[in-house]
């Protein structure tokens, strides 16, 4: 049986915490866990879990391996494993992940594409691209 509730934030069990006061620009590649609880704006390019904390402001896109959310997010979403979004949390922007768990409350603004394959393989690709084949009279 799978889980499904959003992950708890214990803070020393994530391996790094940007706090409240930090206000970063820039880009992040991180392989292991990953909490932000400050200001973020730029690219974040990572495998780990990203925790977005309930007083957070993230503008970016967002490329990670699992995501769970209790602030705010403003940029596309692509996690490879799951995106999970509390009743606090506000996500502006599209998700593309296997896997989502979005509580009551939550507020999403944007498409959801379920298949992580689609995005990567499709991408600037016609759905169905028209024959190439002459008519036969």
């Amino acid at each position: 049986m799978s889980k499904t509730t959003i992950t708890e934030i214990i803070e020393s069990e994530i391996d790094t915490v940007l706090a409240e006061d930090i206000d970063f620009t820039g880009e992040l590649k991180f392989s292991k866990s990953l909490m932000i609880k400050g200001k973020f704006d730029g690219k974040i390019n990572a495998d780990g879990h990203l925790f977005i904390g309930p007083n957070a402001h993230v503008k970016a896109e967002i490329k990670t391996g699992k995501l769970t959310c209790y602030g705010k997010i403003d940029g596309p979403v692509f996690a490879k494993e799951r995106v999970e979004l509390s009743k606090e949390s506000i996500l502006n922007g599209d998700v593309t992940t296997p896997d989502i768990i979005i509580e009551s409350g939550c507020k999403f603004n944007g498409r959801c594409i379920m298949d992580e394959k689609q995005h990567s393989s499709t991408t600037n690709q016609p759905q169905n691209p028209p024959s190439s084949q002459p008519k036969k009279q």
